[in-house]
């Protein structure tokens, strides 16, 4: 573990994974619901943009912008047109909405294919640095953006919760939103804020994180699952759980495949995954209750 090169993938990784984790995070607490097509609205988001730039030679900036509002309707209208109504035809149930959105993801999937063509893209993110290295490692350009907006947004997310009418708001409704709704609290409202923040992150991973590595359709559902398991090991039990998460989960699957081989990963995967659902299911860092 002592290749410098490893631990600035770990980063880049890491924060990838950790902004996908906040953007369940955010639909979680807001919502009270896992949002199944996070990593689809990610994708959306960077092929969109890249489309846009190589195709039809938008400029960067305003590909990003559209690419980034298609993303928050996107999310809007998974919210409004998907959730909300299968959850009131099961009586609030979870389950039904959570496989209607899954099948969201696959939709997205193939429109996304069908809109932008299923060739792997370069991104094109709109801030990037020059190369430089640390001791021996490389620095690649999206590196320290990637790191820098990861920090603001987990920030600026902690802060509006803690801070803003509007994100206490969102916290007491995800808490409880039968006794939300009998206090006559705006309940739909604040879950659509909470889905439409939700879409906004996960699109700004997306475009952040195609610098590097590319955006192909096939993204999708890996990416649906990076985020997610990175949740489940950060826990909820604080904004900045999700990138601690996330960071693990790039360790793993960095240092593990580099050390004991590839198929190494995926069994480490399996009993991390298994441990963590049996014994730890709400992740390492819990929320408090104050009795």
């Amino acid at each position: 573990m002592l290749n410098s090169q490893l631990w600035v993938a770990v980063i880049e990784d890491g924060c990838f994974f950790g902004l996908l984790a906040l953007a369940y995070f955010i639909n979680l607490i807001g919502a009270g619901f896992f949002n199944f097509a996070i990593g689809a609205v990610a994708m959306g988001a960077a092929l969109g943009a890249s489309w846009l730039v190589g195709d039809h030679d938008w400029d960067v900036w305003p590909a990003t912008v559209t690419a980034v509002f298609a993303a928050m309707v996107l999310a809007a209208t998974i919210e409004l047109a998907i959730v909300r109504p299968v959850q009131a035809r099961s009586g609030r149930g979870e389950l039904p909405a959570l496989v209607a959105v899954a099948a969201t993801l696959f939709a997205v999937v193939q429109l996304a294919g069908e809109a932008f063509g299923r060739d792997s893209r370069a991104g094109h993110p709109v801030w990037t640095t020059s190369q430089f290295h640390v001791g021996s490692a490389v620095v690649d350009p999206i590196t320290v953006p990637l790191l820098a907006v990861t920090i603001a947004l987990t920030a600026g997310l902690a802060l509006w919760l803690r801070r803003s009418r509007a994100g206490r708001l969102v916290r007491a409704i995800g808490d409880n939103s039968d006794t939300a709704r009998t206090l006559g609290l705006p309940v739909g409202r604040t879950r659509l804020i909470a889905f439409v923040i939700g879409g906004f992150i996960a699109a700004v991973a997306g475009l952040l994180f195609a610098g590097k590595s590319g955006v192909s359709t096939s993204n999708a559902l890996q990416w649906t699952l990076n985020g997610f398991l990175a949740l489940v090991i950060g826990g909820t039990g604080s904004v900045w759980a999700p990138l601690f998460g996330g960071l693990l989960l790039a360790m793993g699957q960095i240092f593990i495949p580099y050390y004991l081989g590839g198929a190494a990963f995926s069994y480490a995967l399996v009993l991390v995954a298994m441990a963590f659902f049996a014994f730890r299911p709400e992740g390492i860092f819990t929320a408090r209750v104050r009795v």
